[in-house]
């Protein structure tokens, strides 16, 4: 259910004439005027960079979706979704994508669906409830739907995407679901699950079958997993175990070179620089925070004639493949980190800075990727709790949503300051992208 209740003439004219100018005795062929359209010839379009951003008003008010122009930062469009927003995501597309988002209510958890675009519209919001003990914590969104973790029912719920969208099935997995990684096109995904021991798993869905593969062991307390582009790793972030397991999602086992690699304390994010091949671990630490700067690369699939352990696909990792290159000092309470996909800088939201007096806005520290290094501090308004990053020309821009206040803070990558601010018009609960 829906959520909310005479030209043609004249150039004729001109063809006759120029047809009568043309001689009609004599030999050979007699010639016809032609007239040829021609067609422009340019860049193919590029699809519209949007902001997707779901905030609070609070008072078990409606939440609100608002939809924002990357280039110009302006409001393209506003609509109601159902009240308490706690989580969501966005399946990206060119024409703005499909989002979805959690909801916590009287009766369990309703999940909303919508269509982001510059013509969003609240009769166009459709709203699904889950079961009533789904507890729902957290979900990926894919092409066609969405991966839901249901901690209340050790299970992972499938949403196929519709007006409005559905449960396909369950699938079963270990206690504590935390987080589904994959690709948003993707045919396999894996569920994290802290278990109820001290080692957590994850578990492969492949979509094909609609079947667990395969169970893989990773570290105490996993919290959250990235994939690379090229669907080939996948690294689960134990928070627990100060560690990052390593999966071969060709294999679909554990990495056998580097099944885990060890980093700073407490590992809560990441994010994946594919240019410069380096996973970039955010560790939240006990009292301050760090970003662990890791090489990712795989065997050269263009010198595989050379090298007989390349296999193109299914490539084993380099030599230098899990090696820790820096570990850069943070601010305390650091929990995502988001990087531009030239590989150029790193931005981190912390909420604090212990060297500052004021604590009532977090701060989002800029982390060049040559140098390992942090090479400024912004401020933002209020305290972080999501973050992402966009390149762009001439600059790119990082938005962040503070769950403590109603603005969206904009910060140009050309210059690492705070360039405006947006008001969303409830606190902030997240903020996603359609493109890079």
């Amino acid at each position: 259910m829906r959520y909310g209740k005479k030209v043609l003439a004249k150039a004729g004219a001109v063809l006759a004439a120029a047809a009568a100018l043309v001689p009609l005795n004599g030999c050979g062929n007699t010639y016809r005027a032609v007239v040829s359209s021609i067609n422009p010839v340019g860049p193919a379009s590029q699809p519209q960079k949007l902001l997707a951003v779901v905030s609070d008003p609070g008072s078990g008010q409606p939440g609100l979706i608002t939809v924002v122009d990357f280039s110009g930062d302006t409001v393209l469009a506003i609509a109601n979704i159902a009240p308490k927003p706690t989580y969501f995501d966005l399946a990206p597309a060119s024409n703005g994508g499909t989002g979805y988002s959690l909801h916590t209510s009287s009766s369990g958890t309703v999940m909303n669906n919508f269509d982001v675009s510059p013509s969003l519209k609240t009769n166009i919001v459709y709203s699904t409830t889950l079961f009533s003990n789904a507890n729902a914590n957290s979900l990926f969104a894919t092409s066609s739907g969405a991966f839901v973790s249901e901690l209340g029912r050790s299970a992972v719920g499938q949403i196929i995407g519709g007006s409005p969208a559905s449960l396909r099935q369950e699938y079963d997995v270990a206690a504590n679901p935390q987080y589904v990684v994959g690709l948003t096109t993707g045919t396999r995904y894996y569920a994290i699950s802290q278990g109820s021991g001290t080692t957590g798993s994850v578990a492969a869905i492949d979509t094909s079958t609609n079947t667990i593969s395969s169970s893989i062991n990773v570290g105490s307390q996993p919290v959250y997993g990235v994939m690379t582009s090229d669907a080939k790793r996948v690294f689960v972030m134990n928070k627990g175990s100060n560690t990052v397991s390593v999966i071969n999602s060709q294999a679909n086992t554990a990495d056998v070179a580097h099944p885990t690699i060890t980093v700073g304390t407490a590992p809560v994010w990441a994010d994946v620089a594919s240019s410069i091949n380096e996973l970039l671990v955010l560790n939240q630490g006990s009292t301050t925070s760090s970003l662990s700067v890791i090489n990712i690369p795989l065997c050269n699939a263009n010198s595989s004639t050379s090298n007989p352990n390349c296999d193109t696909n299914n490539p084993v990792d380099a030599t230098d493949f899990g090696t820790v290159v820096a570990t850069v000092p943070l601010g305390t309470n650091c929990t995502q980190v988001s990087a531009l996909q030239d590989g150029t800088r790193a931005y981190v939201m912390c909420n604090d800075d212990p060297t500052a007096s004021d604590a009532s806005n977090g701060l989002v520290y800029v982390v060049n990727l040559t140098t390992n290094t942090v090479t400024a501090k912004v401020k933002v308004v209020g305290h972080p709790n999501w973050i992402t990053a966009i390149t762009g020309t001439p600059k790119g821009k990082v938005y962040t949503t503070a769950s403590d206040s109603h603005f969206l803070t904009v910060i140009d990558t050309s210059t690492d300051t705070r360039y405006t601010t947006i008001d969303i018009l409830g606190n902030g609960v997240s903020v996603r992208r359609n493109a890079q």
